[in-house]
């Protein structure tokens, strides 16, 4: 029996990308007496397991390390420069050296320094397993913590990195880079359930403390390679060196404790090759490109389970997602605000294996949308138009007026992902400042494409001349299972608490960097996705009100259900 395909559906599978298109404001009746109902046709998974570990002290003691431009200090003596000692100092850091050809390495231009740029930083190098307690500034070097390669298959081979008032700057590579320490996970059986508190990268920030790391990275350097016939590229190669963020491990990291930590950086912020779990302390990041990549695919597993998280990514590298884990995402507890590159085609909140809300508070923001599970209520919402950051605060009412949820995303966006363990369901509001907006459901719970999502206008895509509809059954096979794609997920148990707003960071004196309403770096010219839109997922032109006819009433209502809740097409109520 023929059954009727949602055009939506068939357009995801025909189309890698359409040709940019304008919008046209739909011709639709508002009807605001009408709410939007939820879809539960699309079964929801089983509760997601959660296991938070116990809150862990910061390390009292240790090893002293004071920084200072005029003379480093360990434990109250001039640092050494033995590199037998187990903390010394050297002018030896890695970084990608101008002058060389095509056989060096990856990088570009941009990613070259001089080797009297990088001979002025001092690297503070760690050997030795304990606790290291950092204060003071250090304008140019490094923070590098190295057991030795056997480190890696030893347990005890674990640092304790305690930021007290630390300012380390670095203009050539990481300004804190963990190299070997022991590694506690594995990538032979990936699993989304890591267990890190046995890790050898800790870092700790001291309660009451404020630290800056303030950090640039090494692009790729060969350690071998191979040419092609006629020796003009480079067709394969072994990796030496590459380190994308400011602040980097190569090990699996945690990090604990209540204290403060800014990180600014040219290209992504806080990175690990392996997986990533933050207990604790407020976070913000203000990166070039990722604010947080885990990167070992299908492996890597970012869990955040306490603390503030503020990223904002200024997408000075063109583009970069809020977080992006090349495994899986959990979100278990803290608050989480993560603002994507306002210009490209990237997520608040992704990862390859899925995402899973699973507690705390949630407001990501960015021009597409990963599938997203888990056990806490959130809802999605796909702009019919591209919507100016910086500027505007969008805020969830309940049926009282009250303010349930309010987001204030600092970069450009089309997609707004909300969660809190106050998203209880109901009937809601939104607004943007004062304005009310309106929106349809999403069939079936389903949100995902181009900047508003199919449901926001198909992301400026056009369908063929003279399209309206299909009817068929789904291709031989078909099991629903788009990317980038929003499922609903379980209601489970949710942490107390209440909303922390806790937006807008203040870079450190100095930084000039843009922290708000970012623009393309200058000469940034490259053509958006096929299917991006100058509106970041406006209407085609010819596409009237196809959209609202196909699924469900546009509406002022926001009828939220326990687990997931997708609404497209969102945009001033009187407009529609």
């Amino acid at each position: 029996m023929k059954r009727i395909i949602p055009a939506f559906l068939i357009l995801a599978l025909l189309f890698a990308g359409c040709n940019k298109t304008t919008t046209t404001t739909p011709t639709a009746t508002p009807t605001p007496d009408a709410p939007a109902q939820f879809d539960t046709t699309v079964p929801t998974p089983s509760p997601i397991p959660v296991v938070i570990p116990d809150t862990v002290a910061v390390p009292e003691g240790g090893v002293q390390i004071l920084l200072s431009d005029s003379g480093i200090t360990v434990d109250g003596e001039a640092i050494s420069v033995d590199s037998a000692s187990a903390v010394y100092a050297a002018n030896d850091i890695i970084y990608y050296e101008a002058g060389h050809d095509f056989t060096y390495g990856e990088g570009s231009a941009e990613d070259e320094h001089s080797a009297d740029e990088a001979a002025a930083h001092t690297v503070v190098h760690i050997t030795e397993a304990g606790t290291y307690r950092i204060s003071g500034t250090l304008s140019l070097g490094q923070i590098a913590i190295d057991l030795g390669k056997e480190a890696e298959e030893d347990p005890s081979a674990v640092v304790n990195l305690v930021l007290d008032g630390a300012d380390i700057t670095c203009t050539v590579a990481p300004a804190v880079i963990f190299y070997n320490v022991y590694e506690c996970g594995s990538t032979d059986e990936p699993a989304m359930l890591v267990d890190t508190s046995a890790a050898g990268a800790n870092v700790f920030l001291a309660d009451g403390s404020l630290n800056t790391v303030n950090g640039s990275h090494v692009a790729r350097i060969y350690k071998s390679y191979t040419l092609s016939e006629d020796g003009s590229e480079v067709i394969d190669s072994k990796k030496l060196h590459k380190y994308d963020a400011a602040f980097y491990s190569k090990m699996s990291m945690n990090i604990h404790g209540s204290g403060k930590l800014d990180i600014i950086a040219d290209n992504e912020g806080l990175d690990t090759e392996l997986h990533l779990t933050i207990n604790g302390g407020e976070i913000n990041i203000c990166s070039g490109n990722d604010g947080i990549n885990t990167n070992e695919d299908g492996v890597s597993v970012t869990a955040i389970n306490g603390g503030k998280l503020t990223i904002e990514v200024t997408g000075s590298t063109g583009e970069g997602d809020g977080i992006d884990s090349n495994g899986w995402l959990l979100i278990n507890g803290g608050s989480v605000y993560a603002y994507a590159c306002g210009f490209s085609m990237d997520s608040g909140i992704d990862a390859d294996n899925g995402v899973y809300i699973n507690g705390g508070t949630v407001v990501a923001a960015g021009n597409m949308l990963d599938r997203i599970q888990g056990n806490q209520t959130y809802a999605t919402f796909s702009f019919a138009n591209n919507q100016q950051g910086a500027t505007s605060s969008y805020t969830l009412k309940n049926a009282d007026g009250q303010a349930v949820i309010s987001a204030a995303p600092l970069n450009n966006f089309s997609n707004l992902v909300v969660s809190d363990p106050a998203l209880l369901p109901g009937t809601y509001s939104f607004w943007q400042n004062d304005t009310q907006l309106g929106g349809v459901v999403s069939a079936g719970g389903f949100v995902g494409g181009f900047g508003g999502g199919f449901g926001g206008g198909f992301g400026g895509m056009q369908p063929p001349e003279g399209f309206d509809g299909f009817e068929g059954e789904m291709p031989e096979g078909f099991d629903g299972d788009f990317p980038m794609a929003v499922y609903p997920a379980p209601e489970g148990n949710r942490p107390q608490g209440g909303f922390d707003e806790g937006f807008g960071m203040t870079p450190p004196e100095g930084f000039d960097g843009n922290f708000g309403g970012m623009q393309p770096p200058e000469g940034f010219d490259a053509e958006m996705p096929k299917g991006f839109g100058g509106d970041f997922g406006g209407r085609p032109d010819n596409f009237g009100d196809f959209y609202v006819d196909t699924l469900d009433t546009f509406s002022g209502e926001f009828v939220i259900n326990a687990g997931s809740n997708s609404f497209s097409s969102v945009q001033i109520l009187t407009d529609k």
